[in-house]
């Protein structure tokens, strides 16, 4: 069952292995060294500055008195609901030459063309790095904040009778001790960088996702967008790779950590400070653009816009509930395998259905077309030869494709979710139902599965989240005249029209903060 997940990724690979040279090497020759630059450079901008924003965050709120610490606490968490592309739009309606700043600087200075005065570009290789970095640096902030409330402070109580300063106890024993979440949270924000086509797109910055896009629907070739796919799907590989060999072996918790923490009291300067970082990043993250969006939708929005927007979320819907669902049920079946099952190999399949979420959307629709477009094809030509009407495309030009992969991308997030659950149920109730007599069946319907509902409801939720906000993989596989929320907004994006489409996004954001909202409470009855 968890090879039907990664076999669009084995075919993608083989076809982009057979692909025509010409194509690729005139890009080679031209435009794909640049694109691979900018891949590169993106990713590595992007990295450095949500890592920067995130640790630093995560230590002035586990390890200060800064003030306002539980409100600062949630909202530096509100970033991961707002779409990139969306607060690409809005900065770039900010910033631009016609935006409100530069009007306003213009008429405060008396200037009167841009040779008077110099303004920074945000539509630039730099501009996307920080609108992107602006939005995944929760990653890095969540998994170093619980990195940093999970240490022994014993360890830093120790250092600093050692003759340590608090600030040398904290570069030398919390920050080392917090590289392993560090490190995993750098990663997902690569494959999310890595995945991210809309923003790269509207800001003009050419990379390995764009052109993908452009092969496969300016140039029809879609072998040679196959290779292009399997150039990126193999870059990430090899970094994930590489971060998790440069991990393997280290243990840096203790198993009974004392988490009483010592804060470290700011002074006034320090305060104020702390307090404008964690500020600005909540504010530039996200509830600028989300205020910006509710004056939108205030202003431009109709009840007639609402109206066009209603079958669309209705799409949006639908298709999430298939992806969460169908993923959950699959998640729930690897983990319990894995978990009941006596053969050596129980892991693989779980591995397996897990690998998809480092693969980018526009790779994942690459292997759907690859896949599935031939088979419609057989289907049609059987129907052909015995004189029947063929069915069209059912397959590759139906929600079938979308929803596939929706479910091979976001399917590792259901897994670790429920895994996650699974291991706070003791492996005692696995053998008692058996000594009393009780089967495999009864054993799961009456005591894993009720267990694990809270864990079911997480995954089903974030998948569901996840997938009303996916755009590469519907804006590729779509069948026609099928729009959800994500390509309705991209069109108007595309079209400079965002104000139309502001009630939609609001829409997507709030459905983005229900799980933010969900794990935060849940976290604090803990």
């Amino acid at each position: 069952m968890s090879l039907a997940l990664v076999i669009p990724m084995l075919v993608m690979l083989t076809e982009g292995v057979s692909a025509s040279t010409d194509l690729l090497s005139h890009l080679w020759q031209t435009v794909l060294p640049d694109y691979l630059y900018n891949t590169l450079l993106l990713g590595v901008f992007v990295v450095l500055l949500s890592v920067f924003f995130g640790v630093v965050s995560a230590a002035v709120i586990t390890h200060t008195n800064i003030v306002a610490k539980g409100m600062l606490r949630w909202l530096l968490m509100l970033p991961l609901a707002m779409p990139a592309y969306l607060v690409a739009y809005i900065y770039t309606d900010v910033f631009d030459y016609a935006g409100p700043v530069q009007r306003l600087l213009r008429s405060w200075f008396n200037w009167q063309s841009p040779t008077d005065y110099y303004f920074f570009d945000i539509r630039t290789l730099g501009g996307a790095s920080v609108v992107i970095a602006l939005v995944l640096f929760p990653y890095v902030y969540l998994l170093t904040r619980t990195a940093f409330e999970q240490q022994d402070q014993n360890l830093l109580r120790v250092s600093k009778s050692l003759g340590l300063s608090t600030k040398q106890s904290f570069y030398r024993i919390a920050l080392p001790l917090a590289r392993p979440a560090i490190a995993v949270a750098a990663s997902l924000v690569l494959m999310e960088t890595l995945a991210d086509f809309a923003t790269v797109q509207y800001f003009a910055v050419n990379n390995l996702t764009t052109a993908i896009y452009d092969t496969w629907l300016g140039y029809s070739d879609l072998p040679t967008a196959n290779a292009l796919a399997s150039i990126l799907m193999l870059f990430i590989f090899v970094t994930v790779v590489t971060e998790q060999r440069a991990r393997a072996g280290q243990v840096n918790q203790s198993s009974r950590p004392n988490k009483n923490h010592q804060l470290i009291k700011l002074s006034v300067s320090q305060q104020l400070i702390a307090s404008i970082f964690c500020w600005l990043l909540a504010i530039a993250g996200f509830i600028l653009p989300f205020v910006l969006l509710l004056f939108m939708a205030w202003e431009y929005s109709t009840v007639e816009q609402l109206q066009l927007l209603i079958p669309f979320g209705f799409n949006s819907v639908e298709i999430a509930c298939w992806a969460a669902s169908l993923s959950t049920v699959l998640a729930l079946l690897f983990t319990l395998f894995k978990r009941l099952s006596i053969d050596k190999l129980r892991a693989i399949p779980m591995q397996i259905a897990s690998l998809g979420y480092a693969v980018p959307g526009t790779v994942i629709s690459m292997a759907m077309i690859s896949t599935f477009a031939p088979i419609d094809h057989v289907i049609n030509d059987v129907a052909k030869f015995f004189a029947i009407k063929g069915p069209g495309l059912i397959l590759s030009g139906s929600i079938f494709a979308v929803v596939f992969a929706y479910v091979v991308r976001f399917c590792a997030i259901a897994n670790g979710t429920i895994a996650s659950g699974l291991e706070q149920i003791p492996k005692s109730t696995d053998f008692a139902p058996a000594s009393l007599g009780a089967g495999l069946w009864r054993m799961l319907t009456n005591i894993h599965i009720p267990l694990l509902k809270p864990s079911i409801w997480v995954a089903w939720l974030l998948v569901f989240i996840e997938a009303m906000k996916e755009l590469p993989a519907v804006l590729l596989l779509r069948p026609f005249n099928f729009e959800t929320l994500s390509t309705q907004i991209y069109q108007l994006i595309s079209d400079e029209m965002l104000e139309q489409g502001a009630l939609g996004a609001i829409l997507i954001v709030l459905f983005g903060l229900i799980p933010i909202i969900w794990l935060n409470q849940s976290k604090n009855k803990r």
